[in-house]
């Protein structure tokens, strides 16, 4: 698609602003709209040092749920998931919010337990959810294999019908028109190099294109938070991965559901063009390299035609890998950090794009009160010291 003209106009930043963001992906963009339109704090200016949107944005799963286990977790992504529901009509941009329902498939008696129990505590928290046995899941997506006798063989699934997909560049281009139009700046090609600290205080932010003062600085650089802290002298506990992906050749309509299946870590949905967007876990290996690895690729595809055999002659078109920053307990970090007048966001893992929304408010909200949101609390950097983790690991199907 064409990308909207106020993106060309690329202004220089100011000398100074009263909150200065750095990171313009999905959640750097929601932020800045938040703190405008909740706030009127319109005194913005986010920094991407490439373009808007083209880091984690342009290569994520576009897969939103809320369907997460602790209650910390199902809060805030239960909460992102109502906002997406009126945000296409909110920013006045389509959005291809499609609630077509996702599948999290259960092989074997583990899976079947944490499935029923994830369900049961959707349920208690107010969140759509159910279980279905393996007919069920045949009956909901009837190009699944299903058979008893195959590697994994599918024993039923959770299914969350409000979940779905969007298109990712469409949200990006969505939050930063609805941003520009309330006065915030989109300041592309500017590149941070490091923070001036004053007491304890950061006052200024070192550019490519010169210092800007600020009164507040908020990261939300996806999988080079931890980078960036590091330049104001602050160790995250944080790790970057790729999280690899890629897409097909355009098909006709064959997949009008999102399936997952957490025990080998592979996604399959299919885009609104009609190419299949399939996805692997993360590499284990550290790295900022976005393309993909075909060891990992390989291992997780071999799952994936096992459950679609109708897709083994469908061709790829090309591999990615997106940057994930994940913490010990693969929960976000939201809030303060030991610098005054300095916060983050960081640490979603995979599941950044589903809480871009409410990830937005909440960090906004804490930014413009100086205090974390209800919802945020629970992620603060201090529950790594307290030990009061909110471990998803396993417990949520957390692969994407």
């Amino acid at each position: 698609m064409r990308h909207p003209d106020f993106l060309w106009r690329n202004p220089s930043p100011k000398s100074a602003y009263d909150v200065v963001i750095v990171g313009g992906g999905g959640h750097g963009l929601a932020t800045a709209y938040y703190l405008a339109r909740n706030h009127g704090i319109t005194n913005v200016a986010i920094l991407e040092k490439g373009w808007l949107a083209g880091g984690n944005m342009a290569r994520n799963t576009t897969i939103i749920r809320s369907n997460y286990l602790w209650d910390e977790s199902a809060a805030i992504y239960e909460h992102s998931l109502k906002l997406w529901e009126g945000l296409s009509a909110e920013l006045d941009y389509d959005l291809m919010f499609s609630q077509r329902g996702v599948l999290n498939l259960a092989h074997n008696l583990p899976d079947v337990r944490e499935g029923r129990r994830r369900a049961s505590a959707n349920q208690q928290n107010g969140i759509d959810a159910e279980w279905l046995d393996a007919d069920e899941v045949k009956k909901f997506c009837p190009i699944l294999n299903t058979s008893p006798h195959v590697r994994y063989p599918v024993l039923g699934a959770t299914l969350q019908r409000r979940a779905g997909i969007a298109k990712h560049d469409h949200v990006a281009w969505g939050y930063a028109r609805a941003a520009d139009a309330l006065g915030v700046d989109l300041i592309q090609g500017c590149e941070v190099t490091g923070f001036e600290i004053d007491g304890g205080r950061v006052t200024a932010v070192r550019t490519s294109q010169g210092r800007i003062a600020a009164g507040t600085v908020a990261l939300a650089a996806a999988g080079h938070t931890s980078v960036l802290a590091d330049k104001a002298g602050i160790r995250l506990p944080l790790q970057s991965h790729p999280l690899q992906a890629l897409v097909s050749e355009l098909l006709d309509p064959v997949l009008d559901c999102v399936v997952m299946s957490g025990a080998v870590h592979v996604y399959v949905s299919q885009a609104h063009k009609g190419e299949l967007v399939m996805g692997a876990g993360i590499d284990a290996y550290n790295s900022y390299g976005q393309r993909g690895s075909f060891n990992v690729i390989e291992r997780q595809m071999g799952a994936a035609l096992e459950l679609f055999p109708i897709f083994s002659r469908v061709r790829v078109v090309r591999t990615w890998a997106g940057i994930v920053d994940v913490a010990p307990d693969a929960s976000p970090i939201i809030g303060p950090t030991p610098v005054e007048g300095l916060y983050i966001n960081a640490g979603w893992g995979t599941g950044g794009f589903k809480a871009t929304p409410g990830s937005g408010w909440v960090y906004a909200d804490t930014i413009a009160n100086q205090r974390a949101h209800p919802l945020a609390e629970p992620f603060s950097l201090d529950r790594f010291t307290t030990g009061a983790l909110i471990d998803e690991h396993g417990a949520a199907a957390v692969a994407h």
